[in-house]
């Protein structure tokens, strides 16, 4: 790295990502600068106390009416809020722009921050799975995206290790969530408490829930084909329950490099913020003088058969994955609030997906209105 400090913009700044970066960046003092952070607005005080330990000069809330309450304790700092106010953030020039949104919503600033020539340091794989060609001719430069999903960090790392032309496939691994081994019959009556008890990471409840139906996974297939421009029928998915190896890529000559770390999301943070450079002491390594035991299991698809309804959606159309995943936001917030049964997520989403018709054309506004017709079937298929 460089000997100035790299400007940061931290979008979703109180969420898990954004508080984990900042661990990250004052463990490094010297080599972060974070002028700008984004949050939803809700708490206030701690918007008010990052801004403070972060020196971030620009400070975007999406509830435009926390902006007085936070201004009024933070005098000689820019605070603006509102809808679009996360978007004036992710456009402000910075360096990197590190971007920890969750869901669709995502998409807009993941435009702006690359239209500004920042790099983008992804980890709201929504915004790259709604938006895919759009947010790809969006890009002006070669790794102008960082990947910050542990998943797609691993892959970014272990491609280092051949050419494009030399790869077989793509191993995406997962955790299997809190549902990892039961049959499709046991999942018929889980809860939503039931489905936040990840067994490997601390994550926030969307994606939480997300992991526990795989939908998370089948989300990160989609980003992983777009990243990486490899098909999706050469990406496959294994479960590995101890999340130490985080992905692998497999080489024509029968080679497979693996990236294996301890699961904790501040080594793909710190390398989205330092790329191409590591950053020292992000996180823990393993811990060579203990006996370990790594299991890997073949994706049960039958029980869990969104990866599969994620490459329906994918040959489908290129809006048909914005489908996929504001289906499943809609039957996510219904899961939670007891109107849908678990296995009713995936089911919904493979109903509204088959009943997409896609447009011909691909813009902005084509990607808000397949989201608008998506939410509404399925909020419709719930009723």
């Amino acid at each position: 790295m460089s000997d100035q400090p790299r400007t940061v913009a931290l979008l979703g700044s109180t969420g898990s990502i954004g508080t984990q970066a900042i661990d990250v960046i004052d463990r490094n003092p010297g080599s972060f600068d974070v002028t700008a952070i984004a949050a939803g607005g809700s708490d206030p005080d701690l918007v008010v106390a990052q801004a403070r330990a972060t020196g971030a000069r620009l400070v975007a809330v999406a509830r435009a009416d926390a902006v007085a309450e936070i201004a009024r304790d933070l005098p000689g700092v820019e605070v603006v809020g509102g809808a679009d106010a996360v978007v004036a953030a992710a456009a402000c020039g910075a360096d990197v722009v590190l971007n920890g949104i969750t869901g669709s919503v995502g998409l807009r600033p993941t435009l702006a921050a690359l239209d500004a020539g920042s790099t983008l340091a992804l980890a709201n794989k929504e915004s790259l799975v709604a938006g895919g060609a759009l947010v790809k001719q969006a890009v002006q430069r070669p790794d102008q995206i960082v990947p910050v999903d542990s998943e797609h960090s691993a892959l970014a790392q272990a491609l280092r290790g051949g050419t494009a032309a030399e790869v077989r496939r793509l191993v995406v691994t997962a955790s299997g969530g809190a549902f990892r081994g039961r049959t499709r019959d046991q999942l018929a009556h889980v809860t939503a408490a039931d489905a936040l008890q990840h067994p490997t990471w601390d994550m926030g409840p969307v994606v939480t829930i997300n992991s526990a139906s795989m939908v998370n996974k089948a989300l990160e297939v989609i980003e992983a084909h777009l990243l990486f421009d490899v098909p999706m029928d050469r990406i496959e998915v294994v479960v590995h329950a101890q999340s130490v190896i985080h992905s692998m890529v497999e080489f024509v000559d029968g080679s497979t490099l693996a990236q294996a770390s301890p699961p904790d999301m501040r080594l793909p943070i710190a390398l989205g913020l330092g790329w191409p450079h590591r950053v020292p002491d992000a996180a823990p390594a393993c811990d060579w003088t203990q006996a370990a035991t790594w299991t890997f299991e073949p994706l049960d698809e039958g029980a869990f058969p969104a990866v599969s309804v994620a490459r329906q959606a994918v040959a489908a159309s290129a809006l048909h994955p914005a489908v996929f995943n504001a289906a499943n936001e809609e039957c996510v917030q219904a899961f939670v609030a007891g109107s849908l049964p678990f296995l009713g997520i995936v089911d919904t989403v493979r109903r509204v997906v088959e009943e997409y018709d896609a447009p011909s054309e691909l813009s902005l506004e084509a990607v808000d209105e397949a989201e608008r017709w998506a939410r509404a079937r399925a909020a419709a298929l719930i009723g």
